[in-house]
């Protein structure tokens, strides 16, 4: 029954969902491209993680999020190279290296993709009047093509600033891995704080 209950949701959960986004992700993109401190520190956020990429290698799992006064970075990561990728980074965007304020993996690629399946979802909904499998994958589809290169470009326009002329790293913070047993250290849940001061 409570399957049954799910499935006749099903339709009505899309639509909301869908609704709601392109209501509130063009809003969160407005709220960050108005910010140029955040933007700033968004693209230093992806330089570093890039960086760290180079390092380790692209299937590292890191996530990171801007901050008016710095940017986080989670994952695995030693420690000592945390301060060195920031400050690479930096040099290399002050370089004109701006491709570096880019990053597939960011949050803004999948907003992206979500705000285009809701758009299609709903353009599909009020143009054929009815809800379908195959408006979903259609809709799927189109944001699977779509949304990275309209990730990408909104992270260029929008989300990041490269400009990074004014940006000082002023110091990293980190959190200490909770312990898994008595003696091994969970290094996965690492968090970091790079604080950076506007001058």
């Amino acid at each position: 029954m409570f399957i049954l209950f799910n499935i006749l949701l099903l339709p009505f959960r899309f639509t909301f969902k869908s609704i709601f986004n392109l209501i509130t992700i063009p809003l969160e993109i407005i709220k960050i491209a108005l910010n140029k401190r955040l933007r700033q520190n968004h693209a230093l956020e992806h330089a570093t993680i890039n960086i760290l990429q180079e390092y380790y290698g692209k299937n590292r799992l890191l996530t990171g999020y801007a901050k008016e006064d710095g940017f986080y970075i989670r994952g695995p990561v030693n420690p000592n190279l945390i301060d060195e990728a920031a400050r690479v980074g930096l040099s290399r965007l002050l370089a004109g290296e701006s491709y570096l304020a880019i990053h597939e993996g960011c949050g803004t690629s999948i907003a992206a993709a979500n705000f285009i399946f809701s758009v299609v979802f709903v353009v599909f909904l009020f143009r054929f009047g009815f809800f379908n499998l195959l408006n979903i994958i259609l809709a799927m589809i189109l944001a699977n093509m779509i949304g990275p290169f309209s990730g990408k470009l909104m992270q260029r326009y929008l989300t990041t600033s490269a400009d990074v002329h004014n940006v000082e790293i002023v110091d990293i913070e980190y959190s200490h891995p909770q312990n898994v047993g008595i003696f091994i250290a969970n290094i996965a849940n690492m968090e970091f704080f790079v604080r950076t001061r506007i001058f």
